[in-house]
Order: structure tokens, then sequence, then C-alpha cells
């Protein structure tokens, strides 16, 4: 039995060899071909001095027996911007590296680029290059490069002015310290390596144009990235902060969007936010706890949990806003604009909150909740809003209840209305609001708006 077993294991052995032995046979025929997953390797805009990330492709050997590359290297050598790793090992100039038949090699490619005088994006190449069997084979690499402010744990202690020539690119931190602040001039890209945080203690003032949004976001901008949330913290407003104003930006691709938390210390609002858009954050796009928060002609959607979450009382001034809470990346179960009055047993406060020309709309029965849990004293003025929910509460003051308000096309970001939407020519005139010159005048697109107006940020006229 035991030489029967014995003759088993060996026969095993032998077939496994023979196995080996016929994969590992290599073809020096001038006519086997390789093939390959990409025919070249591009990045997007990297910055310099950050990386990128990696990109794979595979080579594929589709003949019966191995080919065996007698040469795979980067072109530019040691002094190239890209880096290979072939099957898990760092490669500059790999000799005898063999594909078996009907098998594949995989190939990482990972670029850094060095900084240069130049202010524009520019074009960093290489190849790829493979000998084999008497030819050559070519897989292009082509990046995007370009310089940039970087900053790390920066502190900004007296008035600051940044522009759009370079952008700038946090990691940790940026802080405006109290009395401090932070001039953003129109088109300026503000970038935030992963899990960085902007500190306003002082002033914000951050106001673009129409043509020249500011843009808050990752620095990661490969495509794969592009609309990825969770990339950075946000921008937390804190007590001591005072007058900021947030005007015609993008704000996307982080965890919570904008943090408030606390009253205005003067006559001003804590934070005007107008002409925005909020978006692609991981839980909130607006976190307020007892604040001050006015907010006109903005756009938020696509965010996990909350678009605006106010809670422990506030004074909340909500105009010619679209709240449209779809979330196709997210599994949502809570309301698209909550406010409360109410944080814990001891801590709640007085809520003050008009909502008026606003679409608050998304996939859920109740897309706005308003708590009263407290003793404090509310002051509700809710009119001429499109509302999905169940609560009877809201009907009347010319708010539409339950009407879909036809967006051109919420998956594509497309919140513009439809021709025949509900809500067209619905709005309150707000011509007399202090703020109407300000910001109210014009919608998110900067078209003049005529009253009776439609609701949210986008007129129609």
């Amino acid at each position: 039995m035991k030489n029967r077993i014995l003759l088993f294991l060996l026969t095993l052995i032998s077939l496994s060899f023979a196995a080996c032995n016929k994969d590992e046979e290599i073809t020096f025929d001038p006519n086997a071909k390789l093939n390959f997953s990409t025919d070249s390797v591009l990045f997007d805009t990297v910055f310099t001095s950050v990386g990128s990330t990696v990109r794979r492709f595979k080579i594929f050997n589709y003949n019966e027996k191995a080919i065996n590359l007698d040469e795979i290297k980067i072109g530019g050598g040691a002094n190239s911007s890209f880096v290979m790793n072939v099957n898990g090992r760092p490669i500059v100039d790999g000799k005898n590296v063999k594909i078996n038949g009907k098998d594949s090699i995989n190939i990482l490619v990972r670029v850094n680029i060095n900084p240069t005088l130049e202010n524009q994006p520019f074009i960093v190449q290489d190849s790829i290059l493979m000998f084999f069997n008497g030819k050559r084979e070519r897989i292009p690499l082509l990046a995007y490069g370009q310089n940039a402010i970087f900053l790390k744990n920066e502190v900004i202690k007296s008035t600051t002015s940044w522009n759009s020539k370079l952008p700038y690119i946090i990691s940790n931190s940026v802080t405006i310290e109290e009395n401090a602040t932070l001039n953003i001039a129109p088109g300026t890209r503000v970038l935030f390596h992963n899990g960085a945080t902007m500190h306003v203690k002082g002033t914000l003032n951050a106001v673009g144009t129409r043509k020249d949004t500011i843009l808050f976001a990752s620095d990661r901008t490969e495509r794969i990235y592009e609309e990825e949330p969770g990339q950075w913290n946000g921008v937390h407003i804190y007590g001591s902060s005072k007058n900021s104003i947030i005007n015609y930006a993008t704000i996307k691709n982080g965890i919570a969007g904008i943090t408030v938390d606390s009253l205005s210390s003067n006559s001003n609002p804590k934070l005007v936010l107008a002409n925005t858009v909020v978006k692609n954050m991981q839980v909130v796009g607006l976190l307020g706890y007892h604040t001050e928060l006015v907010a006109y002609n903005n756009l938020f959607y696509n965010c996990g949990q909350y678009l605006i979450y106010g809670i422990g009382g506030g004074n909340y001034d909500l105009a010619q806003n679209t709240f449209a809470a779809y979330n196709f990346n997210f599994a949502r179960r809570t309301s698209a604009v909550h406010l409360s009055d109410f944080i814990s047993a001891t801590e709640f406060a007085s809520l003050k909150a008009t909502l008026t020309n606003n679409i608050i709309w998304g996939s859920l029965e109740d897309e706005l909740t308003i708590e009263k849990k407290s003793t404090a004293v509310s002051v509700l003025d809710i009119k001429n809003n499109v509302i999905k929910t169940t609560q009877s509460g809201f009907n009347g003051n010319g708010n539409l209840i339950n009407s879909d308000p036809l967006f051109i096309n919420a998956r594509q970001g497309n919140f513009k209305l439809n021709e025949n939407s509900p809500a067209k020519n619905k709005g309150l005139s707000l011509i007399t609001h202090p703020y109407f010159s300000g910001y109210l005048s014009k919608d998110l697109l900067a078209k003049e708006r005529l009253f009776p107006s439609e609701l949210g940020c986008y007129e129609n006229n």
C-alpha cells in the first residue's frame, strides 16, 4: 500500500515537472507577438513633488510557448520621472523577464514630477521599452504636470491674499488665526491632501465670480478621484471667527464641507454662503452647532447623510437654494435639511429659521425635518418652497408639497428646471430683502431674477 502511494506521488511530481517544463519552453519565433491591456499609460494633472496614483496594465502572452523579454526598461532610465514595477519588483532596466505561454505579467507605473518655473500645466513623457525575439515594443507614458504652492500646517497671522496663478496644496492644515483675514481671489484652486482641514478662527473672504469660481477640493486630480467623496476634512469656522464670506465657489469631495460652531459675535452673519456648489461630501454638506448662517443661490447635492444639519438652535436664513438629496453614491436615511433646537438635555437654544423660495427634494419621503424638543423659543417662517414631506405642518404659505420640481437630469448633476416644472414662477418677491442687491437679484448662473421667480438656485427666464 505504501509503495502504491509513493508511486502515485512520484507520478504526480513527474507530471508537475513536465507541465512546468512545457510552460517554460521559450519560443524565439520573430512572428510571436505580445498583447497589451492598453496602448498607452496616461496620468492626469500631477502636482510637482507630490507624485500620483499608480497606473496598472498587463502584458499578455497568448502563445503556447513562453516569451523571454531580453530587456524591459523605462526609456529615460534612472533619470526618468516614471518608476516601473514588474510582478511586484521595482525595475529600472530588467533583463530576461519570462512570460509563460498563455500567461501574463502585471506592470505598475508611478510618476513623480520635479518642480519647474512654469505656471501652466506641462507634459512629461517617456516610454516602457521591451526587446524580445529580435524586435522592440513600446508603451508610451504621458503625464500632465503642474507646479503648485505647498503649505503644511500653515498659520496665517495677518491679512494675506492668495491668487489664481498656482494652486495651493494643503497638507495637514491651514489655520487663519483670530483677527487675521485670508482673501482668496477669483479662480483660485485650494486643494487639500488626504485628511487636511482649513481652520477659520479669523475671517475667510473667498469671493469668486461667475466666470472664475474658487475651488475647494482634494489634491487628487486624476479622473478616478474627480467625484470621489471623503478625500479631505473640510472648512471649519470657529467661535472667534467673524464676517466670513464664500461666494461663487465649489466645495467638493470632502467629509464635512463646512462646519460652523457658534453664533456671530457682531451684527453681521457668521458666514454668508452664496452662489456655491457643495457636493460629494461623505457625511454632510454644512454642519452647524448653535450657529448663524445666511445662504443664497446655493446648490447642495450628493452628501452621505445630510445636506444641511443644524442643531442646538441658531439663526438660519435660506433663500433660493436647491437642496437635491438623491445620493446615488450613498445609502441615506436622514432628511436633506435637518434643523433642531436640541443637542442634549443640557444643550439647547432658540431656533430661528427662515426658508424662502428653496427646493428641498430627494429620494426619501421626508427631506425637511425641523425639530422642537426643548423649552427654547422657535420662530419658523417657511414660505414658497418645494418640499418633499409627509408632515402636514408645512402646508400653506405658498409651499408646494410633494410636487416633483422636474430637474433636467439629477443623475448627471443637472438641477436646472424642466420647462414644465411646477417650481416655475412660484417665488416670493425678495426685492426688499437686505441682501437682494448683493446676492439675490441674480441666480447661480448670474441671470437676472424676475419675480415671481423660479424656486431654487436657477432662474429659467
